[in-house]
């Protein structure tokens, strides 16, 4: 019955999100002072989540479909470095927070959600 409900699909699509997007900061991150090195980001949740349905991927088991197959792309935060390096510290950082505010958001609604669901079953 969970399985079918869009809620718990979107807040866990978030999560995941959330997830993929961390991996790169702290990617980002670790290579700062590296040369040539590009600062990466993961489209915005809401594009690949209307890709994704437009689509209608399914797979027949759990986890099948990649979270990462989202489009990774080059973002220019700010100016290069002379050695090439476009990763900014301070925008890594700004994202980070963005990126557990939207942790937080999915845990909430799925929180929200299975206390819904409880209540219309008499329990609490």
């Amino acid at each position: 019955m969970i399985q079918n409900m869009t809620i718990f699909q979107l807040a866990s699509g978030l999560t995941r999100h959330a997830t993929d997007r961390q991996a790169l900061v702290a990617e980002n991150i670790a290579n700062a002072d590296t040369p040539g090195f590009k600062a990466r980001d993961l489209v915005a949740f809401e594009d690949s989540f209307a890709a994704e349905n437009a689509l209608a991927m399914r797979g027949s088991r759990t986890g099948q479909i990649s979270a990462r197959s989202e489009t990774v792309f080059t973002s220019p935060f700010g100016v290069e470095s002379p050695n090439g390096n476009t990763v900014s510290l301070e925008a890594e950082m700004m994202r980070s927070s963005e990126i557990r505010e939207q942790h937080d958001l999915a845990l909430g609604v799925y929180q929200k959600s299975l206390q819904i669901l409880r209540t219309s079953m008499g329990r609490k």
